[in-house]
């Protein structure tokens, strides 16, 4: 069979299983408020948590670094493409965060890969969460290394694993992307001080919305830098633009630096993009607004959802997953939303186990009470036409 036909035959498999996958285009996007195939969509399914993608500020500090650096770096960091706002980006987060050093990364993908490759090699253990997000799995994978994998969030198998295998590196989300749950971080860091292990954070859905000025989920924890040595936040989320932050120790960093392929060997972040990343920063860290909106828009959806006797999962972050389980089950409930005008991702098996599929609705600053009470009306309507099929 050849090659061409072996993948038609793949995506008709994927087809028939309810796992195809296809790109929406949004024509147009204001806040929350997009045009997709010509009709007006509210999101639920944007990582946007504080709309800062759009906010002027952040918009107008990317336009004007943009004039003044162009709109590429034109090359690696370690040839000439690490420019002035780079450097600046990085100094601010290290110092935001508590951290003696820091290293940007294009995305949080690479950051992992790099970061893991760069620590471990083929004989080292590295311990992780089942649900951890695929960038750790794979980064172990890259490595060589030995992937050892405790029950999700559960601090007897964490320990017992440990314990039996002496991991060179504990590695953990902090929120859990699919189920919007905490890691058990002050028994990660526990483990991992009483193992000699080196601990990896990766607080990509934490970061901008959780702890004191939005440090976290290890600031709200009362965790540091002493307890967490590695941590890894996200740019494109709460921060709304794009990119990624290793924070550590300044050895650590100058280690990934020098051998973190991910980092090395591709183009850097254009500037424009840095210093809109540094204007986010600073809304976050005087942020008096957008946080506590965004925690009232939750427990607003969790009180309407609970209400209507909706499955929701053990959450109390903007991740709010509604458990329709069977692929064909959930990708039908997404697609009736939509045909409502909402917006919101069907996750299916594998990504998550089977017989968990869900809805996952996640929530914003951008989202006035309104949305949120049209959305549950919406979801009391599929769920039931749902149940009578």
């Amino acid at each position: 069979m050849s090659v061409v036909a072996t993948a038609n035959a793949q995506l008709a498999q994927l087809k028939a299983a309810g796992l195809y996958r296809s790109n929406h285009n949004l024509t147009a996007r204001q806040g929350h408020q997009v045009t997709l195939n010509g009709k007006a969509v509210t999101l639920f399914c944007s990582n946007d948590y504080l709309g800062l993608s759009q906010h002027p500020a952040v918009v107008k500090a990317l336009k004007d670094s943009a004039d003044q650096w162009g709109v590429g770096a034109g090359a690696a960091h370690l040839i000439s493409g690490h420019n002035r706002p780079h450097a600046e980006l990085e100094t601010a987060f290290a110092e935001f965060m508590g951290y003696e050093s820091a290293l940007l990364f294009s995305t949080g993908y690479m950051a992992n890969l790099g970061v893991i490759t760069a620590l471990c090699g083929r004989h080292d253990v590295v311990l992780q969460d089942r649900l951890n997000h695929a960038s750790l799995l794979d980064g172990c994978k890259l490595a060589g290394a030995k992937l050892s994998r405790y029950r999700h969030a559960d601090t007897a198998s964490l320990m017992a694993k440990a314990a039996q295998q002496q991991p060179k590196l504990i590695a953990s989300d902090g929120v859990f992307s699919m189920d919007g749950d905490l890691a058990p971080l002050v028994d990660l860091a526990k483990t991992a001080r009483q193992t000699g292990s080196l601990l990896l954070i990766d607080d990509a859905h934490g970061f901008g919305v959780l702890g004191p000025q939005g440090r976290g989920c290890v600031a709200a924890t009362g965790l540091s830098s002493h307890d967490v040595p590695l941590q890894l936040i996200t740019l494109g989320k709460a921060a709304g633009v794009f990119g990624a932050m290793l924070l550590g120790s300044k050895d650590l960093i100058e280690l990934c630096l020098n051998k973190a392929r991910s980092y090395i060997y591709t183009t850097a972040m254009p500037p424009a993009l840095a210093t809109a990343s540094a204007a986010a920063l600073s809304l976050i860290r005087n942020d008096t607004v957008l946080r506590p909106k965004l925690q009232q828009n939750i427990a607003l959806f969790k009180r309407a959802a609970q209400q209507r006797g909706f499955a929701l999962m053990p959450s109390d972050t903007a991740i709010q997953p509604l458990l329709i389980p069977g692929n064909e089950q959930v990708l039908a409930a997404s697609q009736a939303l939509l045909a409502k005008g909402f917006l919101v991702s069907a996750i299916r098996s594998p990504t998550v186990a089977n017989g968990s599929e869900r809805l996952r609705i996640t929530l914003s600053a951008d989202h006035e009470a309104s949305d949120i009470e049209q959305l549950i009306d919406a979801l009391t309507t599929v769920l039931k036409d749902s149940a009578s099929t």
